[in-house]
């Protein structure tokens, strides 16, 4: 049987990328993370004065310049997967609540969204891959054998959130947390061009009060019956 390819979309801190690097593990599977290259792009943006939290982007510099950015993924010594920005490992500069309250102004951009797209169906254009992200099921694989979309409640996903920036020692009010996931959704949700929803025939996965083993195993399940 092909390898399967499983697409997970969702709000932000649902664990689609933790769940992704499960089943990529499990499975012997490629896993690509979309949400980092659209951070890696952002972070570009920031550091050349193209984009801010207040003025929005200077869409005209970023989509000139993104074609000629190199986005790799790579596993450190840990075997953790990390992103890589023209050779220069972003992995932690990457998610920053600097860089997440502006990656929305940046992903919205559709030249920055085609060209993305674009490498991102290169790298799962042979089935075997898990890949996570807004618009994984609807736009770059909308013909993937596992579609999943991740919902929690708006509380869970900001203790969550806020629990990993403290653990890198990132220090921000719930209050604060909360009000950038309510932003990047309604930003993601309302976008023109490949807005975040579920595909059609996408499996819905609340995760509000599940535990990370329950919910890669109800997953795991569905593969297997995949493969069947």
């Amino acid at each position: 049987m092909k390898p399967l390819t499983i697409a997970i979309d969702g709000h932000s801190s649902t664990g689609k990328s933790t769940l992704a690097k499960q089943l990529a593990k499990a499975l012997g599977y490629v896993y690509v993370d979309s949400g980092a290259m659209y951070r890696a792009v952002a972070l570009n943006a920031l550091r050349n004065g193209w984009v801010s939290k207040e003025s929005g982007a200077q869409a005209s510099k970023i989509n000139a310049h993104v074609e000629v950015l190199v986005i790799d993924f790579e596993l450190d010594q840990k075997g953790v997967n990390t992103t890589l920005l023209n050779g220069e490992v972003v992995e932690e500069a990457i998610r920053t609540m600097e860089v997440s309250n502006v990656v929305s102004h940046v992903a919205k951009l559709v030249p920055v969204r085609r060209h993305l797209v674009a490498l991102q169906q290169a790298m799962g254009e042979n089935g075997g891959v898990v890949m996570d992200g807004r618009d994984i099921g609807t736009v770059v694989f909308p013909n993937a054998e596992l579609k999943i979309f991740m919902t929690a409640s708006d509380e869970v996903r900001a203790k969550r959130r806020k629990a990993e920036l403290d653990a890198k020692g990132q220090v921000h009010s719930l209050q604060d947390v909360l009000e950038n996931l309510k932003s990047r959704d309604k930003a993601d949700m309302e976008r023109a061009d490949s807005p975040l929803i579920a595909a059609e025939d996408a499996v819905t996965l609340d995760n509000s009060s599940i535990t990370r083993e329950e919910q890669f195993q109800r997953v795991l399940g569905w593969v297997e019956d995949l493969q069947k």
